[in-house]
């Protein structure tokens, strides 16, 4: 839109720190839909500044002159939510001893931020859905339908849609809340943004109680940008104002910076097996007990055909008296008939030479070159690595159901996390 203010102004005007062209993205995202009314979904992990962002919509859009309300949804308690968001009549409940107006009818012609989406009751979603599609709601114990027209900003920590998976919220609800996604990266995907957010957060700190500025040296600072930062930047502020307190040096190296946080050393590694969770260690063992027994079939399946071709082509091979050199017992063969997918073939006697019918059409022959063709053949092994076949099978779970890591999961008899933790050691 042409009248839409520049990032630059926006970010001066937030607060807003970084550079990063993922932070830039979905900022530019939300100036753009501000100035409509159309419900937006804000989601990120934890700590990122969804609540910055709800901020900047509501301030750029047409009622920033009428009320804004930010409620967390995961707060109220689910006896009370329903109240909280639409009010309730004298008598409803226990305790109701006055009329009350919810959010909705308090906050009308306003903007309603309801974080933690995630979070909200099932029958409160059901409500919260007939308002988006018709302004339409019900104090609770009342039969009278009021109207109300706010706009909705939600947000979430949650994978919504693992959640209307899980039956835990509603599949309409989501596709009507989801009209335009904002994904807020999370501070380990802005690594560029680290250092500039820890010199402001020292600096702000160092004005606010007169005191000096600390800074980091080089390997510190290589420290704090290869941290994972799972509570972002909120995680990094306390960081920052607990080294300014504590430390005795303004310049901080990195032994210094390990000693007061000694989780800052951690790398972005698969995470380790819970010892505590022996159903961990069970299904990945029921996996290679699956990978063996896998084996053992294709193996008599393969001895199965090849005896079978040579009955049914009528196959005269010369000069193969050392056919115990295969390891191949044929006495075994047939009792494989009842493996899946297995064909089935009879018993082939033991003998050293299959002799041709008599017809008028010659049979066909192998004919050995070597005095013995047994000692010439070459039996190539199975590639017999538990990684390389826990591999295959995961990947040929991921395709059967096309990516869907959970139902991959059940299958293989595995955890997800554990399903999560194999894909990115295996790079699939």
């Amino acid at each position: 839109m042409k009248n839409e203010p520049k990032i630059d102004t926006v970010k001066k005007r937030f607060n807003i720190i970084g550079h990063s062209d993922k932070l830039h993205q979905a900022l530019q995202t939300a100036i753009r839909v501000a100035s409509t009314d159309l419900t937006i979904l804000l989601s990120g992990p934890s700590g990122v500044g969804k609540e910055i962002f709800s901020n900047v919509i509501y301030s750029l859009s047409n009622r920033k002159h009428n009320k804004f309300i930010a409620i967390n949804c995961g707060a109220i308690p689910p006896g009370t939510i329903n109240s909280e968001l639409f009010g309730h009549e004298k008598g409803a409940y226990t305790g109701a001893t006055s009329d009350r107006k919810g959010y909705f009818e308090t906050v009308n012609g306003g903007t309603i931020f309801l974080d933690e989406i995630g979070e909200m009751p099932l029958d409160t979603q059901a409500y919260l859905l007939r308002v988006l599609e018709s302004g339409e709601f019900m104090r609770v114990g009342s039969s009278k339908v009021q109207k109300t027209d706010v706009r909705i900003i939600a947000a979430t920590n949650k994978n919504l849609e693992e959640r209307v998976y899980h039956s835990k919220f509603r599949e309409d609800l989501y596709y009507r809340l989801n009209t335009i996604s904002i994904e807020i990266p999370a501070l380990r995907d802005r690594k560029e943004d680290i250092h500039i957010l820890f010199r402001k957060f020292a600096m702000d700190f160092a004005e606010k109680y007169r005191t000096e500025s600390i800074h980091l040296t080089h390997n510190a600072r290589q420290l704090l940008e290869h941290y994972s930062w799972p509570g972002n930047i909120r995680e990094l502020k306390n960081l920052t104002e607990q080294l300014s307190i504590l430390s005795d040096s303004s310049l901080i190296d990195e032994n210094e910076l390990i000693a007061f946080y000694p989780k800052i050393n951690n790398r972005q590694l698969p995470a380790k097996i819970d010892n505590n969770n022996s159903n961990t260690g069970l299904h990945e063992r029921e996996i290679l007990y699956k990978l063996l027994f896998d084996m053992k079939s294709d193996l008599n399946e393969l001895k199965a055909i090849i005896f079978g071709l040579i009955r049914n082509n009528k196959l005269v091979i010369d000069d193969i008296h050392h056919l115990d050199q295969l390891n191949i017992n044929t006495q075994e063969a047939p009792t494989f008939e009842n493996a899946k997918n297995t064909p089935s073939y009879p018993v082939v006697p033991h003998q050293t030479h299959y002799e041709a019918p008599r017809s008028s059409q010659k049979p066909f022959i192998i004919h050995s070159q070597e005095p013995s063709v047994a000692q010439h053949i070459e039996v190539e092994e199975e590639n017999l690595s538990i990684e390389d076949m826990e591999r295959d099978l995961i990947k040929k779970a991921l395709e059967r159901y096309r990516g869907r890591r959970k139902e991959a999961a059940v299958e293989l008899g595995i955890s997800e996390r554990t399903l999560y933790r194999k894909i990115k050691q295996y790079a699939l």
